[in-house]
């Protein structure tokens, strides 16, 4: 049975706004809706840049309800699922298909530290829970775990499992994951200053914090890329890049809900452990916006 693919090019992991209530709804739908507008393939609720750990389940299961009943269907949306504790990614994940998300994102688990076989039992468990097609995301500088290429290698026998955000940041690494799996899988760039090499070994799009403030311009990247204009896409990327190290200059989220402040779409707050971004960090992040002509 030929696997299910959710999106191809550029899908934004979009962040939770939030006011002194609690959820900004009404800036969450703008947000959207402004994506949508700008061409984006996919958006991505409830992950790691919409702050899912600290937000409460309730909150969770609202957030992804309400960006399934905003996008009406006009393009994917993609539930952050993953958890540390199993059981709870799978009760995510199957709320997220019962709401009508197009397919759910699930982290490594984190501080658990599983061996590889506890993370292909763990990711079982959750694709054999699961409705709607499953997307493994390795990011072991937050996890502490890296998902080794033999392990993809096992788990992309599962129908349910179509997909892989990785962020390891080692080309090495990823390069032998798509020689293992990427006849199997669909491989997505978890990190916005690798989307053309990965691109180039065979990906198929990226996961995107820099799409938060320059969708089209990301939409853009992946679009030359598909349409044969390597060097163009690899030119827009370079430009791009002091941007995109000025939004990871601290821990993401803080300096993409700092932009976005600036830009007058969200309220600059966050979940504690997270708290705003500092100086010189946020001057830097608002010259570069200035030079790209985004304030």
């Amino acid at each position: 049975m030929e696997k299910k693919h959710i999106f191809t090019g550029a899908a934004t992991a979009i962040v939770t706004p939030m006011n002194e209530e609690g959820v900004d709804y009404e800036a969450l739908g703008n947000l959207i809706d402004w994506q949508i507008a700008s061409g984006i393939s996919a958006i991505v609720v409830c992950a790691t840049t919409g702050e899912a750990p600290t937000l409460t389940d309730n909150e969770h299961c609202k957030v992804l309800e309400f960006a399934v009943q905003r996008v009406k269907g006009k393009i994917p949306i993609i539930a952050g699922t993953g958890s540390n504790d199993t059981g709870h990614a799978i009760m995510m994940t199957q709320y997220a298909c019962a709401i009508g998300a197009s397919g759910v994102l699930c982290v490594t688990p984190y501080y658990n530290k599983p061996t590889q076989t506890g993370l292909i039992a763990s990711y079982t468990a959750i694709a054999d829970a699961s409705s709607v097609p499953v997307i493994l995301y390795n990011v072991p500088s937050r996890t502490g775990t890296n998902i080794e290429p033999s392990t993809y290698s096992v788990l992309a026998d599962h129908p349910n499992i179509v997909g892989i955000k990785e962020a390891n940041g080692r080309i090495s690494k990823i390069a032998e994951a798509f020689r293992q799996v990427g006849d199997r899988l669909d491989i997505y760039s978890g990190n916005d200053d690798q989307i053309v090499p990965i691109l180039s070994l065979g990906g198929k799009g990226v996961i995107s914090v820099l799409a938060n403030v320059m969708p089209a311009q990301t939409v853009e990247i992946c679009s030359r890329f598909f349409r044969g204009d390597v060097k163009g896409s690899a030119q827009l990327q370079l430009q791009l890049l002091p941007l995109i190290n000025a939004l990871f200059s601290q821990t993401n989220p803080i300096p993409v809900k700092a932009a976005l402040a600036r830009m007058g779409k969200i309220q600059d707050r966050l979940r504690l452990p997270l708290t705003p971004m500092e100086e010189p960090f946020r001057s830097k992040l608002y010259e570069q916006m200035s030079a790209f002509g985004m304030i």
